[in-house]
């Protein structure tokens, strides 16, 4: 048994790196349409992919996001978005391996089909009920609001990166009711169907390795860290620490 400290952004590098060597994500890489909707996470989930397809200079996740939450003294607009967007680079959109530059979810949800794969970020996961939920300051519910009706009526597979920091452990339903009752100021929360995907799976798919989350936080730069506990085989233990390795010395986000 091996044990780590993994910081929020080394969590979101190591899960853009298995992410992509998904089986579902490389099948329709070759034959279909992928889509990843900007959002933190998803700008390492991008990055990765791209890198794959030899196609990574052509993007940049600076501004790859919507919604997002800062320090009380750094405040967004009122639905966590970004004052400024006017650099904004689109979803990525990558269709038969080829990246769509500019384009995102909204020009070609109508579209997809399935065997094709929507990557979307989320602001809660409960690894208990293997849910993920995502807060809502659109009043159409924004980029998973156009999703949905793709992923339940065409079965388009949809893949929650969340990274651990984001855990809860409440009834995501129970929670999304009180959030969303009439009269109540904030984003709203909806649970939403999917495959997560956080540190714990991207460890598993890439080594072989169980893993569980054992404590978590920190100072000095380790804020929203996870401590991470890893057993198996010895060549899995192996792979494992130096997959995490690889990934320990990833800056912060910076914005």
């Amino acid at each position: 048994m091996k044990q780590f400290v993994v910081t929020p952004a080394a969590g979101k590098r190591l899960i853009g790196k298995a992410i992509a060597k998904h089986a579902a994500i490389i099948k329709a890489l070759k034959k279909g349409t992928v889509v990843i909707i900007a959002g933190t996470t998803n700008g390492y989930v991008a990055e990765e992919i791209l890198k794959e397809l030899d196609q990574a200079k052509e993007f940049k996740r600076d501004h790859f996001y919507r919604g997002i939450t800062r320090p009380p003294n750094r405040p967004t607009t009122s639905t966590g978005r970004s004052p400024d967007e006017s650099k904004f680079p689109g979803d990525v959109i990558i269709v038969k391996g080829v990246y769509q530059n500019g384009k995102t979810i909204f020009d070609v949800v109508d579209n997809l089909k399935e065997g094709d794969v929507i990557l979307k970020g989320a602001n809660a996961v409960n690894l208990a009920q293997k849910r993920a939920a995502i807060l809502i300051g659109d009043p159409k519910a924004g980029t998973i609001g156009a999703s949905l009706p793709a992923v339940i009526g065409r079965r388009i597979k949809l893949v929650l990166p969340v990274g651990l920091e984001k855990r809860v452990y409440e009834n995501l339903d129970d929670l999304a009711t009180g959030m969303n009752a009439p009269g109540i100021n904030g984003p709203r929360l909806l649970p939403v169907p999917g495959e997560i995907f956080t540190e714990i799976d991207a460890i598993a798919l890439l080594t072989g390795a169980s893993t569980s989350l054992v404590a978590a936080g920190g100072v000095s730069g380790a804020e929203g860290s996870v401590w991470l506990i890893v057993s198996g085989k010895p060549s899995q233990e192996k792979a494992a620490e130096a997959f995490i390795k690889s990934v320990v010395a990833e800056p912060a986000f910076n914005f």
